[in-house]
C-alpha cells in the first residue's frame, strides 16, 4: 500500500477553489492549510510569495469542508515557530485554534492536524502539541510509515520558490519506489501563486495517474490517520 497525502498551505483564494475542482474531478478531497488571520485587512505578509494573491475568508472554508476537503489550521499568522520562545509559539497555536473553533463548522482541535508554518518545529513544541491537537505535520523526508493510532508526527517535504512540478515526480516515483509508506508533500498555490506552485494541468495528470494504481489511496491528512493499514 502506498499512501498519498498532497496538502497546500496559506489559503489562496483562486488556487485553492482551483484545486479543490481538481481534486473533485478525480473523486477525492483535498487539504487546504489556513492562516487564521490570512483574510484579515490588518494581515502583514511573511514573505514576498504571500504579498499579492487573495487569501479567502472561512465562508469559503466552510464551503469547501462541506464539500468534503479538509480544513487545517496553519498558524495564527505564519509566524516561525523554531524561532520564538516556547511559550509565544504556545499562545499563537492556540489563538489560532480559538479562530477556527469559533469560525469553521464543527472543528474539534483533538481531531485536526496542525500544519507548521515553514515545517518549522521544535523539541518542546513537538513534545506539548499532542496534547491540544490530533497530530502535527513539520518537516523532514516527506515519507512516512503508514499510518497507526499512536501517530502524532507527520513528515512532509515541499519545493520552491519555481515551479514545482518536476520535483513533485521525482519524489513521487522515489516512493512508488519503496515497499510502502506515506507520502505527504506540501504545495502552496498554482500557477503563479506562492512558494513552490504546480500547474493546474501536471496536478490534474497527477492525480489521474495516482488513482490509476490500485495500490494507491490519495487522502487528506486527518482521513488518512484514520485509515486501519495493515502491511503484510
Amino acid at each position: 500500500m502506498h499512501l498519498v497525502t498532497l496538502g497546500f498551505d496559506d489559503g489562496f483564494l483562486k488556487s485553492n477553489l482551483k484545486i479543490a475542482e481538481i481534486f473533485e474531478k478525480h473523486h477525492l478531497a483535498a487539504c487546504f492549510n489556513i492562516v487564521a488571520t490570512g483574510h484579515r485587512s490588518d494581515y502583514v505578509p511573511p514573505d514576498q510569495y504571500q504579498v499579492e494573491p487573495t487569501k479567502g475568508a472561512f465562508k469559503v472554508w466552510n464551503e469547501l469542508q462541506a464539500r468534503g476537503h479538509e480544513i487545517q489550521p496553519h498558524g495564527y499568522r505564519h509566524a516561525n515557530k523554531a524561532g520564538l520562545p516556547f511559550p509565544a509559539a504556545q499562545t499563537l497555536i492556540r489563538d489560532c485554534l480559538a479562530i477556527f473553533q469559533s469560525e469553521l463548522a464543527g472543528f474539534d482541535p483533538k481531531q485536526s492536524i496542525f500544519a507548521f508554518p515553514y515545517s518549522a518545529t521544535t523539541p518542546e513544541l513537538e513534545q506539548w502539541l499532542p496534547t491540544v491537537v490530533r497530530a502535527f505535520r513539520a518537516g523532514h523526508t516527506g515519507i512516512n510509515p503508514l499510518p497507526h493510532p499512536q501517530m502524532t508526527r507527520l513528515s512532509t517535504i515541499s519545493f520552491g520558490p519555481g515551479n514545482g512540478d518536476q520535483q513533485l515526480d521525482a519524489e513521487v516515483d522515489r516512493f512508488l519506489a519503496q515497499p510502502n509508506g506515506w507520502l505527504i508533500y506540501t504545495g502552496h498555490g498554482l500557477a503563479d501563486e506562492g512558494w513552490g506552485p504546480l500547474s493546474a494541468d501536471y496536478l490534474d495528470h497527477l492525480l489521474g495517474r495516482l488513482t490509476a494504481i490500485p495500490a494507491v489511496k490519495v487522502l487528506p491528512p486527518a482521513a488518512a490517520l484514520k485509515q486501519n493499514f495493515v502491511c503484510k
